[in-house]
Formats: structure tokens, sequence, C-alpha cells
């Protein structure tokens, strides 16, 4: 008897139901650019909230390589790629609900950056497209890096101000101090 490892969930944030539509319906964190490995997984996690997917479309960009089928749990999923497509962003439709747009993190992206990819795409509301989304994302990076750069200066020098500069003081003189003799 074979024993197989289980398959991880989806790493997935979903729009509250009932609630005020936004322009995407969540996000999905994959654990690697192989749609094959990591669709059946998301279909999975989706076939409760829309029903089960039944054909999902995403910009070549960010895949090596796009699989026309994929297996999924009792099921086939149809995938199509269209270079117009937003590349951050995947095309889920079902016969149940219709269709649903969910923002794709990278999957090399950090934790902390992920967190809140995915709290802003569940957004009820929002009108914020993948590709905002991703920019402001990648804004928010970069500062967070040029403060850390300050930080390490700080923690570098021993976290202290550096000495001020000596200056040498022209025409000072000497004063003697009781029970230090002038030399």
């Amino acid at each position: 008897m074979t024993a197989f490892a289980p398959l991880l969930s989806a790493r997935l944030s979903l729009m509250p139901k009932a609630t005020l539509a936004g322009l995407l319906d969540g996000a999905w964190w994959p654990r690697s650019r192989d749609l094959a490995v990591e669709l059946p997984a998301l279909a999975d996690a989706l076939e409760g909230h829309y029903g089960r997917i039944t054909r999902v479309t995403v910009n070549p960009t960010h895949w090596p390589v796009v699989p026309r089928k994929v297996s999924a749990t009792g099921h086939t999923v149809h995938v199509g790629w269209f270079t117009e497509q937003d590349p951050d962003k995947m095309i889920l439709l079902s016969y149940s609900v219709g269709r649903c747009d969910l923002l794709v993190i990278p999957p090399e992206t950090q934790p902390a950056s992920a967190a809140r990819l995915m709290t802003a795409a569940a957004l009820p509301g929002s009108i914020l497209t993948a590709d905002v989304l991703m920019s402001d994302e990648a804004a928010t990076e970069r500062r967070t890096r040029n403060s850390r750069s300050g930080e390490d200066a700080w923690e570098t020098e021993g976290g202290a101000a550096p000495p001020p500069l000596r200056h040498p003081v022209v025409g000072a003189r000497m004063i003697a101090l009781p029970g230090n003799p002038r030399r």
C-alpha cells in the first residue's frame, strides 16, 4: 500500500458573501508557478463558495507552462490564456455562480506583503485593480526597505548618534585647578 502526502490547502482570501461587490473577489497566493499542481487545490477551495470551477483564464506572463486541462477532484478544469488579461489576475468560471476574479500573488512574495495584498483584494466594494494593488505593494516594500536601511545604519553604529566633530580651540588658556599644579 502506498501512502500519499496530503495536498496542501489553497492560500486564499475571499470577499465575504452578501457584501458590496468590488473589482476583485479576493486573492490567491500559490506556492509555485506550476498551474497543474496549484489549480486543483484552488478549485476545491472555491467549490463551496462559487460552485464547481470549470474554466480558468490567466495571462501566461507569470506561468511558465499553461496546460489546456487540469484534473481537479471529480472533474476537469479547462485553462485558457490571454495576453491582454492583467498578468496579476486569474478569472475563474463556474456554472452555478458565474465569474470569480482573483488577484494572484506571486509565490515568492514575503508573508507580510502577501497578507496585506490578500486583505486589500477581499475588501468589499474596492475599486482597486490587481495591477494597482501590486504596484501599491511594490511601493510599500520600497519604502519599508528604505526605512530599514536607516534603522540598520543606526544599529551598526551602536544605536547612538555619531560623536561630535572635534575642533581645536585657538587661543584658549589653560587654567590651573586647585591641587593640579601647572607644568
